[in-house]
């Protein structure tokens, strides 16, 4: 039988292992992460081919199979697809740094007053961020992408319109929370203005749960976007994009199936980077 002091070594090693496997699954996801956005920024020096708007077709090399001169072998008109893959990381990126920041800055903006400001301001705002979170937020994005023109301004619009009350919400709780604390009461009573304590006191101390929120959001809104361009919704031709990609290869899979695997591999991988590298922040900050 084993002594009762002997087991404490080993339920101290248990806990520090997982946060050591965390930390290195989320150190995995940010390298990973940093490569797919390295390979996006030098995507003009890297390609293989350059790129020519997408419009330039070439009859004769159409769906070659990946070799030495294709690694990811070609499309229907004869682009090469690893060229489009990593072009395409460019508009995907994109569209999830620039949702994610209209998202965010809203989102927080209208949270921090909320949550600082109380009654009936907040009841205000956090109302309409109900009626936002009743609706699905992949079905909402849907609906405002009918509405209006597919391009890649149209993504960013219709899922940002849907993220940001998550945001706002999140960033309302814990800016009540930091409200009640006493250095913002002796701000107070200093006579520092009130929008002087929000920007200097309250909104610093909020961004925590929010930054690891939107590491977290990284990967749905990738997901979101390649939905969105795989509907027709997004993205057009001669774009390149992800989703767009799936969809344009999508009937060739049984035959053809560089022409979609490619395309779909990028989506999977971005996005589990930033999930993982959302998972292993919020371990480490929960510390």
């Amino acid at each position: 039988m084993t002594a009762p002091g002997a087991l404490a070594p080993q339920l101290r090693r248990t806990p520090l292992r997982r946060v050591a496997g965390l930390d290195r699954l989320a150190l995995a996801g940010g390298v990973l992460l940093a490569l797919i956005v390295l390979a996006a920024l030098l995507a003009p020096w890297i390609a293989p081919y350059p790129d020519d708007g997408g419009s330039a077709t070439h009859a004769l090399d159409a769906l070659l199979p990946p070799s030495g001169a294709h690694w990811f072998g070609t499309d229907q008109v004869g682009r090469d697809v690893l060229s489009r893959v990593l072009f395409g990381a460019r508009t995907s990126l994109f569209i999830a740094v620039a949702v994610l920041a209209v998202s965010g800055v809203v989102g927080v903006a209208l949270g921090v007053v909320a949550g600082y400001a109380g009654g009936w301001l907040q009841d205000v705002i956090m109302r309409v961020t109900d009626v936002f979170l009743a609706f699905p937020a992949l079905l909402l994005s849907l609906a405002l992408a009918v509405v209006l023109q597919p391009s890649v301004t149209t993504v960013i619009v219709a899922i940002a319109a849907t993220w940001w009350p998550w945001y706002a919400r999140l960033t309302a709780s814990v800016a009540a929370s930091v409200a009640t604390r006493g250095f913002v009461d002796s701000a107070r009573c200093l006579g520092v203005p009130a929008p002087l304590i929000v920007l200097r006191h309250v909104l610093p101390n909020s961004l925590t749960p929010v930054l690891v929120q939107l590491s977290l959001d990284g990967g749905g809104v990738i997901l979101t976007a390649a939905a969105l361009s795989y509907l027709g919704l997004g993205a057009h031709e001669p774009t390149p994009e992800w989703g767009l990609m799936v969809q344009q290869g999508q009937t060739l899979f049984t035959t053809d199936w560089w022409a979609v695997t490619f395309p779909g591999l990028a989506i999977v991988l971005t996005a589990f980077a930033f999930n993982v590298l959302g998972e292993g922040l919020r371990a480490r900050l929960a510390r």
